[in-house]
């Protein structure tokens, strides 16, 4: 496989990176192609593992059929033998008419299962009758189907730990195992992360209508320094935070430090114990309340300020990015907004004289309503696309499915 074709696979698939790591993942995907081998696809949350099945699908004798991705970890457990295999009408309540899975959808084609380790057991089951013989039988049916598919999983789970654990099928796992491409994390590719940088700093450029962003040496050699737990994607949220609210085009270190969670340390001292594994659910939390304080002190310093100078009877006028952006956070915790001129005029609409300065370091908001006021007001820009909006979080599917239910939020 040469140069070249690696070369052009990037540019189709918008893969930025030249690490030795990258290029051998790449190069995998394209032998494997040819063949009707299952492939396994190994990597952590956010290091990219979506672009590689579809150019396992767009180089292989299957291309000019179907390909469905599917996200295991988003469909509830009650529903996925359904998604996955489909039903017969009045198989179940709703059920009120025949629906065809989506094995049977990409009959001849190629199907992408994302964080198949979050499949329940008995689908693991089905999943590997499919895999050994092509063989499935639809909810609510005794007929034995077949399907002549091609199946690409991937995994931010060791999966070996998870069938030590019996939490995935030892049978299942050497079956899908068959071919396995490990997509490096950021960390091991820290070539790539000032090449990233420019690349997401130009799209951000571009979309709101502001010069580009850019590092100074110091602050390029911090970012490199950093282990990146949510990889591409989360230098990517960095990046476009960067963009919106930092006046100075040209980043610091020491403006760059607020924006790395936890304060950068080395790569190997910043949580050595995850290397190489997944970030948990858990880890991404701890990066969401972290923003969410950090936001709320933000607030609690505009109030402060505001009610001073309402105070004195002071123009609140505001006339930085950053403290527009600080200012449109806090709409509608009674702050408006109104474009006049230049700048945005602030007027404290329902306090009263010496009611703002006690409202703003009193009854500050719980971590749980902050963020469930985040995924709603997520769940709005994106129009309820759930996708989307666990993307915009930085969050997986199946960890948001659960917080709309634990915050009545699924409706």
């Amino acid at each position: 496989m040469g140069e070249y074709d690696i070369q052009v696979i990037k540019q189709r698939y918008n893969i930025i990176g030249s690490s030795l790591k990258l290029n051998r993942a790449i190069e995998i995907a394209l032998q494997v192609a040819a063949t009707d081998l299952t492939v396994l696809i190994l990597g952590e949350s956010g290091a990219g593992k979506e672009n590689f099945p579809k150019i396992i699908h767009a180089n292989s004798a299957r291309k000019h059929n179907n390909y469905i991705a599917v996200n295991c970890g988003a469909i509830p457990e009650g529903t996925i033998d359904s998604e996955l295999f489909g039903h017969e009408k009045g198989s179940f309540t709703g059920a009120t008419e025949a629906r065809k899975g989506y094995f049977e959808q990409s009959d001849g084609g190629t199907i992408f299962l994302d964080e198949v380790a979050e499949l329940p057991m008995g689908t693991q089951a089905r999943l590997l009758r499919v895999l050994e013989s092509g063989e499935f039988i639809k909810v609510g049916s005794s007929k034995v189907q077949k399907t002549d598919v091609r199946v690409v999983a991937a995994t931010n789970v060791d999966l070996s730990e998870a069938v030590a654990s019996g939490r995935f099928r030892e049978d299942l796992y050497y079956r899908l195992n068959i071919v396995p491409i490990h997509i490096p994390p950021l960390r091991e590719r820290q070539e790539d992360i000032p090449l990233l940088f420019k690349k997401f700093a130009s799209d951000f450029s571009a979309r709101y209508h502001m010069p580009a962003i850019s590092l100074d040496a110091e602050a390029e050699k911090m970012l490199k320094q950093y282990a990146f737990p949510g990889n591409v994607r989360q230098l990517k949220n960095m990046v476009e935070q960067l963009s919106v609210i930092e006046e100075n085009r040209v980043v610091t270190a020491q403006v760059l430090e607020k924006y790395i969670p936890n304060t950068v340390t080395s790569v190997v001292q910043v949580m050595p114990e995850r290397a190489g594994k997944k970030m948990d659910m858990t880890f991404e939390h701890e990066l969401i309340f972290k923003f969410l304080a950090d936001m709320q002190r933000d607030i609690n310093d505009l109030k402060s300020q505001i009610a001073k100078m309402r105070s004195e009877d002071m123009p609140l006028r505001v006339s930085s990015i950053a403290e527009t952006k600080n200012l449109l956070i806090n709409r509608g915790n009674n702050v408006d907004i109104v474009e006049k001129g230049d700048y945005d005029e602030v007027e404290l609409s329902d306090y009263e004289e010496g009611v703002a300065k006690e409202e703003s370091v009193s009854n500050p908001l719980s971590l749980q309503e902050q963020e469930k006021e985040m995924i709603i007001k997520a769940l709005k820009k994106n129009n309820g696309k759930r996708k989307d909006t666990a993307k915009d979080l930085g969050i997986s599917e199946r960890t948001l499915y659960r917080k709309l239910i634990e915050y009545d939020l699924n409706k």
